[in-house]
């Protein structure tokens, strides 16, 4: 099984996962959109096992949905590396850009359609949702 590791800008947190990703898709909720300080969240799912190596800060965001979601990034150099959803310990998200391999596959969904900036153009094959289809 092949592994990828992902990290903040300065290296000091990491993040090792193993196998392809469960999927990939970007978000462009204003949430996302804050917190990323881009017009959307590239996030790549990713099967438990993983591991963290480094210090991260954390913050937890209530979903839509009620879900909580733990966001953790470095003290340091302040990059956004990955989340987990509270009582979800069977996955994590990575931020796409913290493995920075422009090889990484491209995205098969997009959330929060009515969030999108007009100009953002993603490709036609996607699967796209007005809201979270969770």
């Amino acid at each position: 099984m092949s592994g990828r590791t992902a990290s903040c800008f300065c290296g000091q947190l990491q993040i090792e996962v193993q196998g392809e990703p469960l999927g990939v898709g970007v978000c462009h909720c204003l949430a996302c959109q804050q917190r990323t300080g881009s017009v959307f969240a590239a996030l790549a799912a990713y099967r438990a096992p993983y591991k963290v190596t480094g210090t991260a800060t954390e913050f937890v965001r209530t979903g839509d949905h009620g879900s909580q979601f733990r966001f953790r990034f470095c003290p340091i150099c302040g990059s956004t590396v990955f989340h987990t959803e509270e009582g979800v310990d069977s996955r994590v998200s990575v931020a796409v850009g913290a493995f920075a391999d422009p090889t990484f596959p491209p995205p098969e969904d997009s959330v929060y359609e009515h969030r999108r900036h007009a100009w953002v153009k993603l490709p036609t094959d996607m699967r796209c949702y007005d809201t979270d289809p969770d």
